[in-house]
């Protein structure tokens, strides 16, 4: 049914008149004639930014065991050098 369908447009499209561009009417080709434009202007340099998320830093806080006063006061009690 389908291919009867798409053979019936088919042959109806080749019995259909081709279009044909007309030429224009008058004693040749029509010009269009602009005046120059100056623009001025800067020319801007290219920009990229991007956007990061935050992320884990896959690090750990260690547990400090022992304390380190201890250290530090018998550091200090010694003789400098």
């Amino acid at each position: 049914m389908l291919t009867r369908i798409a053979a019936a447009l088919l042959f109806a499209a080749s019995l259909a008149p081709a279009a044909h561009a007309q030429p224009p009417e008058g004693d040749g080709p029509r010009v269009i004639e602009i005046d120059t434009i100056v623009v001025h202007g800067r020319r801007q340099a290219p920009a990229a930014f991007y956007v990061l998320h935050r992320a884990e830093l896959g690090y750990q806080v260690t547990d400090l065991r022992e304390s380190f006063v201890r250290r530090i006061v018998q550091s200090v009690r010694r003789a400098p050098l």
